[in-house]
């Protein structure tokens, strides 16, 4: 499918910003959700970012002391990716009625990915300092969220542009945050003890 060159200038935008952001990341649904509407946009940022999240993962999983309760959690997981496969492909035959509720579900854990970092909010009131937030992962959050946000006018998709309005909100509470408490530099990189 041919996009017109504003839709696909923001398309590129969506997947530079969100690669940037895949620090935490669900992505299975999206991916899900994409390939269900055809949207390449959807189905390459979030195949990558699976691919992303599946590595570090693995990484953890290698690096980790307790084995044990990192696999029993990742099994957990995959169960639970089963579970809403099996829901979605085989209890939900209809077409338009799978692509709507897993819309919805996408769109709730997307709100619900950009809130989570407020929960530090009284942390940061408290201690006067945005030391627990991380800069970088509240611009590129403001630069996906909006990106998303734009391209889902543009497609006339809600459930891609609304879910991502609460991150444009969050990271202008969260750069409020920076400005109004600054972390202090001097204890942001402390050496390691050898």
């Amino acid at each position: 499918m041919d996009l017109p060159l504003g839709l696909e200038l923001l398309s590129g935008a969506c997947l530079v910003f969100t690669l940037g952001m895949f620090g935490t990341g669900f992505n299975l649904s999206w991916l899900g959700y994409g390939a269900l509407k055809g949207d390449w946009t959807l189905m390459v940022v979030n195949a990558v970012g699976a691919a992303l999240q599946t590595l570090y993962i693995l990484v953890y999983f290698y690096y980790s002391t307790e084995k044990g309760s990192v696999l029993w959690r990742t099994l957990a997981l995959l169960g639970a990716l089963l579970l809403g496969y099996g829901y979605f492909s085989l209890l939900v035959p209809d077409r338009p009625t799978r692509l709507s509720r897993l819309g919805l579900f996408c769109s709730l854990f997307t709100i619900a990915m950009y809130l989570s970092p407020l929960a530090d909010l009284a942390k940061i009131v408290r201690s006067r300092s945005a030391q627990c937030l991380s800069f970088p992962l509240t611009v590129t959050t403001f630069l996906a969220s909006a990106s998303w946000t734009l391209y889902g006018l543009l497609l006339g998709d809600l459930y891609i542009a609304v879910p991502n309005v609460p991150g444009i909100a969050t990271s202008l509470v969260r750069f409020w945050l920076f400005w109004r408490f600054p972390p202090d530099h001097k204890t942001l990189y402390r050496p390691l003890q050898a």
